[in-house]
């Protein structure tokens, strides 16, 4: 995704000169186009901090044997409070902090494991033996994995959070110019290859250490409570700590990033725009008692999935992705590189892909990392038809599409 964030889309976004991304659309389209972006960008953001809140509690509810009520708690309050208190600049600094925690924590993890099965040849020759390494599916299947419709389907999904969600638009513009951005694009892209690839040797590791202690398994556990056992049975007091807190650091760098963008999304696209004549300090206020509202959300929905049976938040996240992101980035697609979209044709695009989405996630068995290739591509060819039948009123363009935006160098 770096080289196409950074050629088009991070350029684009500098020179408009907008507090959020949803800004860009009404200036596109209308206001309604706005609002609905902005609005899809909210639904994803309070259903992801329910997530990220609700695993960590987990851990520390198997560790310290609290009530994983009292765990989402803690965890919520104390990640709305350092947001509230310290806007966009304790998000990003907390956020470099928490992210060497938690590597930390997740090398020792696999160092403890090693070190428990006698060395790395015994945690290759039982992971070899199962088929942990393969890394290639070459199959054309569109209803289970294939090294093809991963590939496809997670850089469509990337789309979502690297082009419209203001949690990231927002880190591109608090940069103090266009080639500092770039390089943390560049940065976070080359970080994001060895980073998976710990978290993967992590599940490994722990497959390997239960495949010798299966008598330590829980009949009828979540996958997300496995790691949590590990720590308890395994890690020596301190040391536990350590992980804890590194999934702790995963997760608040998370939360705390949703938090301040939902509150600016809400500010700039609802409060400001419907209500005039509002200070700057009115707006700071309100934008302080949003970040509270979406802590609490975040804490209610996650004391809701305490009750639900899912068996993996993973594969629950990423079809949410899909289902609320797609039409928005086929949206923002439409506008940044077409002059023929219009606001009609865009929403009539988006409201066919949410359609096509809820009939692929609850009515197929196609593979859910394909939803996000359908629905984008559903709201840019919808969308893209309907505007050539139902054009635009003449407006100005210029400077908000690829075409008609200026570089300032030139």
């Amino acid at each position: 995704m770096a080289p196409i964030i950074i050629k088009y889309y991070l350029p684009f976004f500098r020179r408009l000169n907008v507090t959020t991304a949803y800004e860009y659309l009404e200036r596109r389209f209308n206001l309604t186009v706005r609002l609905f972006g902005s609005a899809s960008f909210l639904a994803f953001q309070l259903l992801r901090m329910a997530v990220v809140i609700y695993l960590p509690a987990l851990g520390l509810s198997a560790i310290t044997g609290l009530d994983v009520y009292v765990c989402i708690l803690a965890m919520g309050i104390l990640a709305t409070v350092y947001t509230v208190l310290g806007g966009i600049e304790a998000v990003i600094w907390t956020d470099v902090l928490q992210a060497f925690v938690l590597l930390g924590g997740l090398i020792l993890s696999v160092i403890l494991v090693i070190v428990a099965e006698g060395g790395i040849g015994g945690v290759l020759e039982v992971a070899n033996e199962a088929n942990k390494f393969q890394a290639i599916e070459l199959n054309w299947s569109f209803t289970e994995l294939a090294t093809w419709s991963m590939l496809l389907g997670t850089m469509m999904l990337q789309f979502g959070p690297y082009t419209t969600d203001q949690a990231v638009v927002q880190r591109y513009l608090t940069t103090k110019d266009e080639a500092s951005a770039a390089r943390g694009i560049w940065l976070n892209g080359w970080m994001a290859v060895p980073g998976l690839f710990l978290f993967y040797l992590v599940g490994t590791c722990l497959y390997v250490y239960f495949h010798h202690q299966p008598d330590q398994l829980i009949v009828g556990m979540k996958n997300d409570q496995v790691f949590p056992l590990f720590i308890v049975n395994k890690l020596p007091a301190g040391i536990s700590g350590l992980v804890i807190a590194g999934i702790f650091a995963a997760s608040m760098s998370s939360l705390d990033s949703s938090m301040h963008s939902v509150s600016t999304a809400i500010t700039t696209d609802f409060y400001r725009r419907l209500k005039r004549r509002v200070s700057d300090e009115q707006c700071l206020k309100f934008a302080r008692r949003i970040i509270v509202f979406s802590g609490l959300s975040a804490m209610g929905f996650s004391f809701a999935l305490i009750a639900s049976d899912i068996s993996s938040l993973f594969f629950l996240f990423q079809k949410i992705l899909g289902l609320i992101t797609s039409g928005l980035v086929g949206v923002f697609i439409l506008g940044i590189f077409t002059k023929r979209a219009s606001s009609t044709g865009v929403l009539f695009g988006a409201y066919a892909s949410i359609c096509v989405l809820a009939y692929l996630t609850w009515f197929s068995n196609v593979n859910f990392y394909l939803h996000s290739v359908a629905g984008i591509g559903t709201c840019v060819i919808v969308g893209y038809v309907t505007s050539l039948i139902l054009p635009r009123r003449d407006m100005d363009l210029s400077g908000l599409t690829m075409h008609t935006q200026q570089d300032p160098g030139q």
